[in-house]
């Protein structure tokens, strides 16, 4: 495409403001000749603002039409009555900075990244039309894919009439994490890009721990289940690593106990007996022969007798004496270093949801038989709702980790985003380092070899794990505050998009991806489906 077909219809001369006369590596400076253009108010709008900065601007060069955007607006007179002044003294100049964004290669109807090619001196400079800036837009995708975009969720800021509309592949094939400060609209955005994936029939399924989407669909649109209402899971599905997620272990001999404890019950509804292994003054041959036949199919317990079991595994194996006698004793030094993990325990029990869902009621659905058949039919969608089973990070870790290990494993799946708003719920224990992030980190990293793509919301980036962090490719970013959240994000942003993620209002978004040619800022569109997240007044 040449200079003249960019702007049929209109006066190109118009448009002209004049002559490149430095150039460097990633930008240029341009002195203005046409000192009409930047005095003409008639002309000024959102879109063309040339007596400011942040506006587009169009060089003509032997390597093609580069677009850029100025950055920074100077003249050099004492005197503003001089800058629109026909005759100038000698050393008098107007000059813009102009940062090169693309490039758009002669032949080609479309801007690409510009990689080694440069504009040179005395090059013309033009003031972007709309056209171009539309242009632009349908170029900003890197995605070749024949794909039906997703509808406009959002609009440009500036630019209130023009939508933004993405193809899916664009936001989630790198997976997509949307992070903000409290009340800066994170919520509204996610349930604007969910409200298009749902209405388009694209496969979802939305974890949600706080019940704040669990009236935006309909039962026609997603399938929904209640986590310990409707829903359960037995205890044989859950892996000792899982069950040490769930309820926090500290060290490796909590761990201990607790596979200990769970391994002794697991005998014990093996032998039809509904009460927990009392150990002090049992045989210890005899113990340890009956934990031995437990075997890899005899994975179902009594969950509510836990306690009770760790408390018994305070035992230990006596002085031998001259009667050979080999009984366990009590052991109290077991039993006080036992007690605070069993009041943990005992405290997650106390939510009468938790035994609500470790169990094995016929009458409820099965969790991973509804994700199954989930995984396996095309164009539906599936809301859990986790909000009952109490505000625990390790009953939502230990799902997420259920959840996210159980579909990595299926094969023949239909590709699916997997949504989880506030992620950072599950992002440590509250009693030590460990976190709950392995089943995600699996899906980051391998959740896209088979259709799986993440779409995550967390208040600050450095509550997640820097390695899951590192395999998210596009970024929603409302307003942030600490400094050390911007610094865990400024890799994905320029010098003025740092500058103002302070200054976003609420709704505003920049949006980063490496699957787009420029960083957009955006104001997202809230949509009409009902969400439970307004702040209540004083």
């Amino acid at each position: 495409m040449t200079i003249e077909s960019l702007y049929k219809g209109v006066k190109l001369k118009d448009y002209y403001m004049g002559k490149v006369t430095q150039v460097y590596r990633s930008n240029c400076i341009a002195q203005i000749e046409n000192l009409d253009i930047m005095n003409d108010r008639s002309k000024f709008n959102k879109s063309f603002l040339p007596n400011s900065i942040n506006y587009f601007v169009v060089i003509d060069s032997t390597s093609g039409i580069f677009l850029g955007e100025v950055f920074e607006n100077k003249a050099s007179r004492k005197k503003t009555a001089e800058v629109s002044a026909t005759e100038l003294s000698p050393d008098a100049y107007h000059e813009i900075c102009i940062d090169t964004i693309a490039l758009m290669a002669p032949g080609s109807d479309k801007f690409d990244l510009a990689g080694f090619k440069t504009l040179g001196i005395t090059d013309n400079v033009y003031l972007a039309t709309d056209e171009v800036y539309k242009i632009f837009m349908k170029s900003l995708e890197f995605s070749n894919e024949e794909e039906t975009p997703l509808p406009p969720f959002a609009t440009y800021l500036n630019r209130s009439q023009a939508g933004v509309s993405l193809k899916p592949s664009t936001l989630f094939n790198r997976h997509l994490m949307c992070i903000g400060a409290t009340n800066s609209g994170k919520s509204t955005t996610a349930l604007a890009i969910l409200d298009k994936l749902v209405s388009t029939k694209r496969k979802t399924l939305i974890i949600d721990p706080t019940g704040e989407y669990r009236d935006a669909f309909s039962s026609d649109e997603v399938t929904k289940i209640t986590l310990g209402v409707d829903t359960t899971i037995s205890p044989s599905k859950i892996t000792m690593g899982q069950w040490e997620k769930l309820f926090e272990t500290e060290n490796s001999s909590q761990g201990a106990v607790l596979s200990e404890a769970i391994t002794s019950l697991r005998f014990m509804k093996k032998i039809g007996d509904d009460s927990y292994y009392f150990k002090v003054g049992a045989n210890i041959d005899e113990v340890q022969e009956n934990l031995a036949s437990v075997s890899k199919d005899d994975t179902d317990f009594n969950i509510e007798l836990l306690p009770e079991q760790i408390q018994a595994e305070a035992v230990c194996e006596p002085d031998r004496d001259n009667n050979y006698n080999f009984r366990y004793r009590y052991d109290s030094l077991k039993a006080n270093s036992n007690a605070s993990f069993v009041k943990k325990i005992q405290y997650q029990m106390t939510n009468t949801r938790f035994l609500t869902f470790f169990s094995n009621d016929p009458s409820m659905y099965n969790l991973l038989d509804v994700i199954d058949e989930f995984v396996h039919l095309p164009e539906v969608s599936l809301y859990i709702d986790t909000s009952k089973l109490g505000a625990a990070e390790g009953i939502g870790g230990m799902v997420i980790e259920l959840v996210s290990n159980f579909v990595i494993s299926q094969d023949n799946t239909y590709p699916f985003v997997f949504f989880i708003d506030e992620v950072h719920r599950y992002a440590k224990s509250r009693y030590s380092e460990k976190e709950f992030h392995g089943g995600l980190t699996l899906l980051a990293r391998e959740g896209r070899r088979k259709g799986i793509f993440l779409y995550l919301t967390s208040q600050n980036p450095k509550d997640v794990s820097p390695v899951l962090f590192g395999q998210i490719g596009t970024l929603l970013i409302h307003r942030l505050m600490l400094n050390d959240e911007i610094r865990s994000v400024e890799n994905h942003l320029d010098d003025f998009a740092i500058k103002h993620v302070r200054k976003l209002h609420q709704g505003e978004v920049i949006l980063s991806s490496v699957n787009l040619l420029h960083n957009m800022f955006i104001h997202v569109n809230k949509c009409d489906r009902k969400q439970y997240n307004d702040t209540p007044l004083l």
